[in-house]
């Protein structure tokens, strides 16, 4: 494998926020799942002051990319910049810069710049690698400037609640029916439809389902694209489409990519911890609300606030409906 040609990239956006605003939207990278569209999930591996490293979970080119990042943070120059250290073919190397220069008390202008090469220089690779980064950008940096030029405004549409479960079942069965969502049209009432596919794991250090199915513990974590329908309490029918990253034996985080109209991102986890003689298995969701939506959904005179309840309702009942068949089958194959 030779790569030899550096291309570069500069992608720019004027907004209307403060400059620190806008930084601070850059640094925190833990919430970019919610605030950015292409991606998906961020682990932090290493922290220390002025610099972190981290893996991303992210669609590209519509497929799902994953790579480990460093990160350098200069609170004071306000600029980001990023080096991957893995890259994901058909990328070879991939680095860059976010900087924010301040035109007066709220306006600001960010500048978001790659440096990337492609494997063998392969111009079909170079293409795919241009208009990822082009509209992964471009979606970037208008998210940037709506979540700044909201300001506190944000708190009012964001919210986050969970739900929890206690059971003394199997923990690894528990995981397992959270895992097989394929089998959830046929385990769960509100599920009418879900197609799912997954990409390849590392079958020499992953674990195995109960069906001997990879699940990636002890490996690579493993990665589910799903398309969803679900039936509310309303008898109302929800399509959703999600991408998963299933950390075996315990987590099993999400985000929604495709959702319904009453809100503008939706980010979730499965997780299972010790809690006394049993295990506790916590459905969590972190949404932010679409207010222009609000009436259109739920009829004239509705606020966000009856948005913010709405939601929670029928996310909440889903999840629990989920948690508790999830005990049930994990008691139920004790008992067996």
């Amino acid at each position: 494998m030779t790569t030899t040609d550096t291309y570069l990239t500069t992608h720019g956006i004027t907004v209307l926020a403060p400059a620190r605003t806008v930084y601070g939207i850059i640094a925190d990278v833990a919430d970019w799942p919610q605030r950015f569209a292409p991606n998906v999930h961020v682990e932090h591996l290493e922290r220390k002051p002025g610099a972190e490293r981290i893996r991303i979970w992210a669609t590209a080119g519509g497929a799902v990319k994953s790579w480990t990042s460093r990160r350098e943070l200069d609170p004071d120059g306000l600029r980001v910049t990023f080096r991957q250290e893995l890259s994901a073919p058909p990328v070879a190397a991939m680095g860059g810069e976010w900087i924010v220069t301040s035109h007066g008390d709220h306006v600001s202008r960010l500048e978001l710049r790659h440096d990337f090469r492609a494997v063998d220089d392969d111009p079909a690779g170079v293409r795919w690698i241009t208009s990822a980064v082009d509209r992964n950008s471009e979606s970037e940096l208008a998210a940037v400037k709506a979540l700044a030029e909201l300001g506190d405004r944000l708190g009012e549409f964001e919210f986050s609640f969970e739900d929890t479960v206690f059971t003394t079942g199997d923990p690894a069965l528990v995981y397992d029916y959270l895992y097989r969502a394929d089998l959830w049209p046929e385990r769960l009432p509100h599920v009418s439809r879900l197609d799912l596919k997954e990409e390849p794991a590392n079958q020499d250090t992953a674990g195995q389902d109960t069906a001997g199915r990879d699940t990636g513990g002890g490996g690579e974590p493993r990665v589910q694209v799903m398309a969803m329908d679900t039936r509310a309490s309303d008898r109302s029918v929800h399509t959703t489409e999600s991408v998963r990253v299933c950390f075996a034996p315990d987590r099993i985080v999400y985000k929604q990519t495709t959702m319904p109209a009453l809100m503008t991102a939706h980010t979730g986890s499965w997780t299972i911890t010790p809690a006394g003689d049993g295990v506790a298995v916590t459905s969590r969701h972190t949404v932010i609300l679409n207010p222009e939506a609000v009436e259109r959904v739920l009829g004239p005179g509705r606020t966000v606030a009856d948005a913010r309840t709405y939601l929670q309702r029928v996310l909440s009942a889903n999840s629990i409906t989920t948690l508790r068949h999830a005990r049930e089958f994990a008691e139920a194959t004790v008992r067996g």
